[in-house]
């Protein structure tokens, strides 16, 4: 046979930006004009996914204009693109193969995913027909991400010859995804034995990581190239008569990098595309001395760079010198600017101009939020004057239980622990010294806490983390109930709490920032309760009925 090149794209493309995109577009072809074949991922001249801005005719006539313009510039190259394709009053996801200025065959997703962050039945119209074509005596198939991971569409392909069959992606990254997917790829060569081609999008877009790492398997389903995770590359396969070859030694399948690398590579691609695609200058963030805000801090400038991160103590009187020491240190060690601005005065006319509001209450949890909302407040401002990004600290499991104050440490724009529960957090803080040490010892071994009263430890209010991050797991990600988690051995005054505070605080989570999804259920379209919700009473009755049986 003819050896035919054939181009993978995982590239970075963009919501909205169609002119931006068509250019990146463009110029990949021009960069590999020795290459066959170019293929582009899922919806890449308008990124994943344009929501709403699918339901404006102007955007979708801009798509329209930006088809036309690939397929002129395909000339003798074969461009495998993805796009929203417009019939009359009803879209399709689809995916074009430009040749000479012509479309050859235009293929559109027939499952159209709706779980999770997938909406895309608001959208899309489901296609029906397979997506087929010939080109240098091979037959290939078209699939489009959803497509793959269902047997029915690739089944209609094998009622005729195929030879290969390429899979565009815009698939978000969480953990054990690349398993999965690789496992999906292996079902389905089993049922055709064909080689499949999967490129997969790869950049930040709002709370989604699409992580690239893009897969090539032969005939026999053994994996043949392995596209870089978290990382914007193209990379070209020679199909001849000896089977598939890469041109690029970087790019042969290696061993696993490991859960930590890649969850530490995808928070800093998600910091990186949000501050970068939204315009920002740099990030803020308040540097406390504790876990969150340090791996938030090494995250940040692992993503911008030093000179684009700026970090803020705000100590208060039962802020530890320990603290004070260890924040500076680790500042002094990323080099970034380290300003410290004490909270007190603020804080105590605060307190001034509410005292006669306060006449007669005692001391409670009020004046620990004060703490929280005078660094909030002053964190914004910064913001608002050096036009940066304040990235907020917490993690998921205080964010699930409501360990958090509203406007107050919940104030920024992004959140990049949002999904990361505390025990990961600890453990990628630990991965990110073994790069080289910039986070303190101390500030990974001592016990958490918020010091916004004297002596305070997270510890105290709520279980362990190894056990709430447990108990978290359940009812959240697989939503057990409590009963069933108490009956798999938790302490049922443990469960009982957690599972409270987790459902009470919805509102807040509702409030909080955006941050980058890398679990497989995180707290905003994947798990999507009502604030106002009453059955949590059904479920502590529930409970309290079964103890008080057991008891007689």
């Amino acid at each position: 046979m003819m050896p035919i090149r054939i181009t993978l794209a995982q590239l970075d493309f963009t919501v909205g930006a169609i002119t931006r995109n068509t250019e990146t577009i463009l110029a990949t072809l021009k960069q590999h004009e020795s290459s066959d074949c170019v293929i582009f991922p899922e919806l890449a001249i308008t990124g994943y996914s344009p929501e709403d801005l699918l339901l404006r005719d102007d955007f979708l006539q801009q798509v329209e204009q930006a088809v036309d313009s690939i397929a002129q510039a395909a000339g003798e190259q074969l461009v495998i693109v993805g796009h929203p394709h417009r019939m009359g009053s009803e879209v399709f996801n689809s995916v074009s193969v430009l040749h000479q200025g012509q479309c050859l065959v235009r293929y559109h997703k027939q499952r159209l995913p709706q779980y999770g962050v997938f909406d895309e039945q608001r959208y899309f119209i489901p296609g029906h027909q397979p997506g087929r074509f010939s080109w240098r005596g091979k037959h290939f198939g078209l699939l489009i991400c959803e497509d793959l991971w269902h047997a029915a569409p690739l089944a209609q392909l094998a009622g005729a010859p195929l030879d290969a069959v390429i899979a565009i992606n815009a698939s978000p990254y969480e953990v054990d995804k690349h398993r999965q997917r690789l496992h999906v790829l292996q079902q389905r060569n089993s049922e055709v034995s064909v080689p499949i081609f999967y490129v997969n999008n790869c950049g930040g877009q709002d709370d989604l990581v699409f992580d690239g790492h893009s897969l090539v398997i032969d005939q026999q389903g053994n994996l043949v190239a392995e596209l870089p995770h978290c990382e914007p590359v193209c990379a070209t396969i020679c199909w001849d008569a000896a089977g598939l070859a890469l041109e690029d030694e970087r790019y042969v399948p290696r061993s696993p990098a490991g859960l930590h690398a890649d969850v530490y590579q995808a928070l800093v691609l998600a910091v990186r595309d949000y501050v970068r695609k939204n315009g920002f200058q740099g990030v803020t963030l308040g540097l406390s001395g504790g876990i969150d805000s340090a791996l938030t801090l090494a995250i940040a400038v692992d993503a911008l760079g030093a000179d684009r991160v700026h970090a803020v103590m705000m100590p208060f009187r039962y802020t530890s010198q320990m603290s004070q020491d260890d924040a500076a240190e680790q500042a002094k060690r990323m080099g970034v600017r380290y300003d410290v601005v004490p909270i007190e005065p603020i804080y105590e006319a605060f307190i001034q101009q509410l005292g006669p509001l306060f006449v007669g209450t005692e001391a409670d949890t009020t004046e620990e939020n004060l703490q929280a909302r005078a660094r909030g407040t002053l964190l914004m401002a910064v913001s608002n004057k050096t036009q940066s990004l304040v990235l907020t600290t917490g993690n998921k499991s205080e964010l699930a239980v409501g360990y958090c104050t509203l406007y107050g440490d919940m104030n920024g724009g992004f959140a990049p622990l949002r999904d990361v529960p505390k025990t990961l957090v600890f453990e990628l803080s630990r991965y990110r010294n073994t790069l080289g040490e910039v986070i303190p010892e101390r500030v990974i071994s001592r016990p958490p806490s918020a010091e916004l009263a004297p002596g305070q430890l997270d510890q105290d209010n709520l279980p362990d983390y190894g056990v709430l991050d447990q108990i978290l797991m359940l009812y959240v990600e697989q939503d057990w109930s409590a009963d069933a988690i108490i009956k798999s051995g938790f302490n049922e005054a443990d469960v009982l709490r957690v599972v409270r505070l987790v459902d009470i605080n919805e509102y807040k989570r509702r409030q909080g920032a955006i941050g980058p999804k890398i679990t497989a259920r995180n707290f905003s379209h994947d798990r999507r309760y009502p604030i106002t919700n009453h059955f949590r009473y059904e479920l502590e009755r529930q409970v309290r009925s079964r103890s008080l049986h057991e008891k007689n």
